[in-house]
């Protein structure tokens, strides 16, 4: 009888051992499944590995927020935001009165973020839409949203117009901001985007023809528009996507953070190639446009073409990302 039981046990432990090989292989594919249950709600987040990581905290600051059934959707939020790469992953400081990127402990981060986007929530009345608007815009497009019959690209739209002339800006916020949150999350059956899968979700020629609009223009340190009479490198980029509705906004390193990295035998049309020039870290950055040039704004020649491999000679070279 007792080697009959401990037969059982070992047949039963070698089970449990290869459910729990196959649970960690499956395990480590970059796909969170969430437990949604609402509707518009449940669904499948397509996030990065660095996004991944921080589940385990979403989650906590999502329950202790009483909104666990979100989790996926705060992950697509983030993949937006930051990508996980940056130290204020939900780059939430804005929403407690501090400058961009002034939170640095990505667990405080997410506590605020996941704070804030509940509250959004609860203000927008369940509209998912409006309440990831309302992430990107600030809560009080909620309430000119509602008074207009709710969220509409139209509505966010004419909000982002209007709050642009009034603070002085030439842009105010992303108006594709559901969209481009979106893109990482499925909530039917459809399909997602997988990050870094070399997809780029942009017109190439139609931000190139953009770019080639200001050829000659002077280098202005500083220059985001051509109000400014010029650009720098990463304010001409910023510009350029800024007109097909994808938010590029920030320096060179901050494009670099925003972007995934591509093999060079790999490299198209539209990816972002950076070196450093002044000083350590991600300090340049152009359009790759083929053959072996891309399209910047740098001190010498203003908005001009260059050859990468002349700049290789120059700087060191930090590789091709891809949105």
């Amino acid at each position: 009888m007792t080697w009959i039981i401990a037969g059982i046990l070992l047949l039963l432990t070698s089970i449990f051992g290869f459910a729990l090989f196959v649970s960690i292989s499956l395990g480590g594919e970059n796909q969170f499944e969430s437990g949604m249950s609402s509707e518009g709600a449940g669904g499948t987040a397509q996030v990065s590995p660095e996004v991944l990581r921080y589940e385990p905290l979403i989650r906590k600051y999502a329950e202790e927020n009483g909104i666990s059934e979100f989790v996926g959707l705060i992950m697509a939020l983030i993949q937006q935001e930051s990508g996980g790469r940056l130290l204020d992953v939900m780059q939430s400081s804005e929403s407690i009165g501090l400058l961009p990127g002034a939170i640095t402990d990505p667990e405080y981060s997410i506590q605020i973020g996941v704070k804030y986007f509940a509250e959004v929530m609860k203000q927008a009345k369940g509209d998912i839409n409006l309440a990831l608007q309302s992430y990107n815009f600030g809560n009080g497009f909620i309430g000119y949203a509602l008074e207009r019959g709710g969220y509409s690209k139209e509505i966010a739209t004419q909000f982002s117009s209007m709050m642009a002339a009034k603070e002085g800006w030439s842009r105010y916020g992303d108006v594709n901001y559901v969209e481009h949150v979106m893109r990482y999350y499925n909530s039917g059956n459809g399909s997602v985007v997988v990050v870094g899968d070399g997809t780029q979700s942009f017109n190439v020629e139609e931000v190139h023809n953009i770019m080639k609009e200001y050829l000659g223009r002077p280098y202005v340190w500083g220059g985001r528009t051509p109000a400014a009479g010029g650009f720098d490198c990463s304010g001409l980029l910023e510009y350029a996507f800024a007109q097909i509705g994808i938010d590029m906004y920030g320096t060179a390193q901050s494009q670099y953070n925003k972007t995934n990295p591509v093999p060079e035998d790999q490299i198209r049309p539209g990816d972002f190639v950076f070196f450093s020039t002044y000083k350590p870290g991600a300090s340049h950055v152009g359009m790759y446009v083929g053959n072996g040039q891309f399209i910047n704004a740098n001190s010498s020649g203003g908005t001009s073409y260059s050859s990468v491999e002349e700049w290789k000679n120059l700087y060191p070279f930090l590789g091709f990302r891809r949105i």
